[in-house]
């Protein structure tokens, strides 16, 4: 993930992501940051359940780059669930930053 992404990101509200469209394809191509992103959001849900702690998402829409603030409450195996079931797939996932 390059700054360059996340400095021209949209800050949206969770309860506006399930308005957006999503493309099928992955953002991410490097196995390696495939895996660190698998990582990184199975302990942004730990964090959510255990501590109600809130992450960055940087993701990706049929319209671009987004951010979104919020608790990762789960994860799926193609999705991770925010509250009120709003879903972002993991494909679309470019980035998630801790506090």
């Amino acid at each position: 993930m390059n700054a360059l992404a996340t400095s021209t990101t949209n800050l949206v509200e969770k309860e506006n992501i399930s308005e957006l469209t999503f493309p099928k394809n992955d953002v991410l191509t490097d196995a390696t940051e495939i895996l660190n992103r698998e990582k990184r959001i199975k302990r942004a849900m730990t964090l959510g359940n255990t501590r109600k702690s809130k992450v960055r998402i940087v993701f990706e829409d049929s319209e671009g780059m987004k951010t979104v603030e919020t608790t990762v409450w789960g994860v799926t195996e193609k999705n991770i669930i925010l509250k009120k079931t709003t879903i972002i797939p993991i494909r679309r996932i470019h980035e998630i930053k801790f506090y």
